[in-house]
C-alpha cells in the first residue's frame, strides 16, 4: 500500500533540455510579468525566485505548481516543468480513444451527434480533426483529396486555395478571425508547430472572388459568422467554440468543439433536408 506521506517521486533530468530556471524565466516574460510581481503572487521573496531562474535554487514540487498555475502555464508544458526540475509528470496525456478516456469520448460524440442537423467537430491543439457529426463532411465537396487525407488540418483545409477558401463569400473576415483565434493560442501555449502553421496559412493565396462581404453578428473570441457558398446554395452560418477545461488530463483541456448554427431560414431548411436525406443512424 502507497503511504500516504510518500514524497513525490524523482526522475533523472535531460541534461540537453533547457533548465526548469529557464523554463521559469521565459514563462515570466511571456506574460508580461517582473520579478517582484510573481514573486509577490506566489508569496516568496524576490531573491528566491530569481534564485530558482538561475538555478541556484531548486523548487520544490508545490512551488512548482503555484508557478506555472499562476503563469497560466498548459498542462502539457506543466509535465515539461516537472521534468526540467527532476519530478514526475503528473498530468495524464492519451488519445481520446485510449480506454481511460472512453467516458469523454462518448460525451464529446453525443454533442456532435446532438448538434445535427447543423455541422459540429471536434479539434486537437493543433487543429486536426478528431472527430465531427455527419453533417461536416457535406461541406467538403469539391476540396482537393490530398486536403483530406488524414491527419485533416481544419486550418489548412479552409484557407488553401484547392480547400473551401474560394467558396467562402466573407473570406476576410472568416480569414481575420482564425488567425487572430490562433494568434491568441501561440500567446497562451508558445507551441512552435502553432507558429509554424500560422506562417504558412499567410503564405496562401487569397483567391480573388468578384465581391466580398462582412457579415454583421460577430462577437470577438465568441462566435463568428461564416457564408459560404454550396452545390446547395448559398449558407449563412454562425460559429462557436467550446473548450474542455480539466485539472488533470492534457487531451480533455487541448480538445476544442466548433459548432455551427444557421442564421436565416433558408440555411436552417437546407440543413434539415441535408440531414434527412442521409437517413438516421
Amino acid at each position: 500500500m502507497n503511504s500516504p506521506t510518500a514524497l513525490p517521486q524523482r526522475v533523472a533530468k535531460d541534461p540537453a533540455a533547457p533548465t526548469f530556471g529557464a523554463r521559469l524565466r521565459a514563462w515570466r516574460l511571456r506574460r508580461h510579468l517582473s520579478q517582484l510581481a510573481l514573486a509577490n503572487d506566489v508569496e516568496i521573496s524576490t531573491r528566491h525566485l530569481s534564485y530558482m531562474e538561475t538555478g541556484r535554487a531548486n523548487p520544490s514540487r508545490d512551488m512548482l505548481l503555484r508557478l506555472t498555475a499562476k503563469l497560466e502555464v498548459p498542462l502539457r508544458e506543466r509535465n515539461v516543468f516537472l521534468l526540467a526540475a527532476g519530478f514526475a509528470p503528473m498530468y495524464r496525456e492519451a488519445p481520446l480513444d485510449d480506454p481511460a478516456l472512453a467516458d469523454a469520448k462518448r460525451a464529446v460524440e453525443l454533442i456532435l451527434k446532438c448538434h445535427e442537423p447543423f455541422p459540429a467537430l471536434a479539434l486537437d491543439r493543433h487543429w486536426n480533426l478528431v472527430t465531427a457529426n455527419r453533417m461536416v463532411a457535406q461541406f467538403f465537396t469539391g476540396v482537393d483529396e490530398s486536403l483530406l487525407r488524414p491527419p485533416i488540418n481544419v486550418l489548412r483545409l479552409t484557407f488553401h486555395p484547392k480547400g473551401l477558401a474560394p467558396s467562402i463569400l466573407n473570406l476576410p473576415q472568416w480569414r481575420a478571425h482564425l488567425f487572430e483565434r490562433l494568434a491568441h493560442q501561440i500567446e497562451a501555449t508558445a507551441d512552435p508547430v502553432l507558429v509554424s502553421l500560422l506562417a504558412d496559412l499567410r503564405s496562401f493565396p487569397v483567391p480573388a472572388t468578384d465581391r466580398t462581404e462582412h457579415l454583421q453578428g460577430e462577437h470577438l473570441g465568441v462566435a463568428a459568422p461564416l457564408k459560404i457558398r454550396s452545390p446547395v446554395g448559398v449558407l449563412s452560418l454562425i460559429s462557436t467554440t467550446t473548450v474542455f477545461g480539466s485539472p488533470v488530463d492534457v487531451t480533455l483541456q487541448e480538445l476544442a468543439l466548433e459548432t455551427f448554427f444557421p442564421l436565416d431560414e433558408f440555411t436552417t431548411q437546407t440543413l434539415h433536408a441535408m440531414a434527412s436525406a442521409l437517413g438516421s443512424s
